[in-house]
């Protein structure tokens, strides 16, 4: 398996270094470099993404009990599966991965707000889980 097929995001960002290294006079060299490397940060966008929506519904689930129902159930598992196939596709963003869990919490918990009846007070700042609960937790439990 190439580099590029085992960790995209690693990719992108090394063929980048790679192309400021090497200049012929002939490319537009450091365009295209940013052009690959924002390739790869597409990848962290999308996982920034894919934890707002989880997240979002997460608080959903925890405040609304009375509204579970087999959506949000669905959206969480999809979610979750996404985020594990975003991490096993991209294995060097696992470093990120704390730090998009509270970008994906902020965006989430405004997509809560959003989406249901209850105040913006309702939602605690801070997250009320962790990242393992969040991508791990049975939701029966």
């Amino acid at each position: 398996m190439s580099d590029y097929e085992a960790d995209f995001y690693a990719w992108t960002q090394q063929q980048g270094a790679i192309l400021r290294e090497w200049r012929p006079p002939q490319l537009d060299w450091e365009n295209l470099a940013e052009e690959i490397e924002s390739m790869g940060r597409q990848e962290r966008r999308e996982l920034v993404n894919r934890l707002a929506v989880l997240l979002g519904h997460l608080l959903k689930w925890r405040y609304q009990p009375e509204l579970r129902g087999k959506s949000w159930r669905t959206t969480i598992q999809e979610q979750r599966r996404q985020v594990a196939r975003l991490m096993k596709q991209n294995p060097s963003l696992k470093s990120y991965l704390p730090e998009a869990f509270l970008e994906g919490y902020g965006d989430g918990r405004l997509l809560a707000i959003r989406e249901t009846a209850l105040d913006e007070e309702d939602f605690p700042i801070d997250p009320p889980f962790d990242l393992d609960w969040a991508l791990t937790a049975d939701l029966e439990g």
